[in-house]
Order: C-alpha cells, then sequence, then structure tokens
C-alpha cells in the first residue's frame, strides 16, 4: 500500500522518518515504508541515504538549497513556530494514516537536538504510534504497551522511564528480570541489562519506556 501524504487519512501503514544533523553513522538496512517524510535538513540525509521522499516538512532553514525540489510534496512551515521538525513530521505520518514509524536519528551533532528527539518521540502525544528509533548502529523502541527485541545473547539492552513513572514493567529474556515492576524517571534501574537468548520482550502497563540496544541489535 501507500500513504497519502495529505490530509486525507489511508487505513495504517509504516512511515520513515528522516531528521536532520550529521548523517547518522552504521545506520544498517532500513525498513520498507509506505511513506518516507524528510523533517528538514533531512531531506539531504535521505538522499546521501539513497531514499525517495515523498514528503518534506519543516521550516526549510537548514535544508541545503534546492534539495527540496527532490520532495514529491513540500509542506513548508514558518520559522518562528512552538513545534520542531520533528513534531512536524510525527503529525504529518498520524495525519497520513500511518500506525508505525521509524526514526532516523543521530547521536551526534548538538547535544540538544539528540536529547530533544528522544524525549519528544516519548511524549503521549505519539502513543498512537509504534514508535522504532534508529540512533546511528543502535536501535530504540519507545513502549507504551510490549515490545519484542530480536538479537543475540549477552547483546545489551536498556529500560529508559521517560516523562513519568512507568508501572507494570515486565520483561522476559534478559538476565535481570523485571516482574510488574515501577520504573521512575532518573532512575538507574533498567539500564546495562543482557539478552540471554536471541529474543526478549518487554511489557509496560502505564507510562512510556523507551527500550535500547546500543549494539543495533536488528529484526
Amino acid at each position: 500500500m501507500t500513504i497519502d501524504p495529505s490530509n486525507a487519512r489511508s487505513a495504517g501503514g509504516h512511515a520513515l522518518i528522516v531528521t536532520g544533523g550529521p548523517l547518522p553513522r552504521r545506520l544498517g538496512p532500513l525498513p520498507d515504508a509506505d511513506l518516507v517524510i524528510a523533517a528538514d535538513e533531512g531531506i539531504d540525509n535521505a538522499r546521501r541515504l539513497g531514499l525517495t521522499v515523498d514528503l518534506l516538512v519543516g521550516d526549510m532553514d537548514s535544508a541545503s538549497d534546492g534539495a527540496e525540489v527532490s520532495a514529491r510534496v513540500v509542506q513548508r512551515h514558518p520559522v518562528d513556530k512552538d513545534e520542531t521538525d520533528l513534531e512536524l513530521a510525527l503529525a504529518a505520518a498520524l495525519r497520513a494514516g500511518a500506525t508505525s514509524v521509524t526514526v532516523v536519528v543521530t547521536a551526534g551533532g548538538r547535544a540538544d537536538h539528540a536529547l530533544g528527539n528522544l524525549l519528544i518521540l516519548a511524549g503521549d502525544r505519539w502513543s498512537a504510534l509504534r514508535v522504532d528509533v534508529r540512533i546511528d548502529e543502535a536501535r530504540a523502541w519507545v513502549v507504551w504497551d510490549q515490545v519484542r527485541i530480536d538479537g543475540s545473547t549477552d547483546d545489551l539492552v536498556s529500560l529508559v522511564a521517560v516523562g513519568s513513572a512507568a508501572t507494570g514493567v515486565t520483561t522476559t529474556g534478559l538476565a535481570w528480570s523485571l516482574d510488574e515492576a515501577t520504573l521512575e524517571p532518573g532512575v538507574g534501574l533498567g539500564l546495562s541489562n543482557r539478552m540471554t537468548g536471541e529474543a526478549a520482550e518487554v511489557t509496560v502497563g502505564s507510562g512510556a519506556v523507551v527500550v535500547i540496544a546500543p549494539g543495533g541489535s536488528t529484526d
């Protein structure tokens, strides 16, 4: 299927969002997507990754001159706006009917952008989406319900509560298991766990948990 990047909703589908900043390192293969969205300077990264961009959103303050002509649809926003380009891209994915997104970001470049992107992705506003994040060679998932992680024995996995306490956190397939636990923001309880086999699962009762596989475990 193909998601319509206009305001008309389609039934389900996966969107790929490419953000700006330095080109992510050791990114690995990206999933197939029904809609490719570039967030401002993300148009340049998308082109370097060989992607065809269906929708470009942002204030175009950082995209290279003339880059927007390579996008099928362009939604230009004022420079003085209350939302970041990533938020605009996520909102566009929702309007187009996407039910899941893969977001390509980098830990390089500006530290405030890297941290802000992760905090934005864990916002309640996007809880209707299944959010998978590629952070250079690392993988991350924003979990409001459940996620399965495929990898290898001894792969590192960290769990971080974002925004408020996450309750009912239960894990399987990790060396130090959690059973209906509460994870508090700013507490290191879920950091530096390890997989005991080729698959692990994390279930969250309420709240948001960002699950990070620093080594880049893949599906």
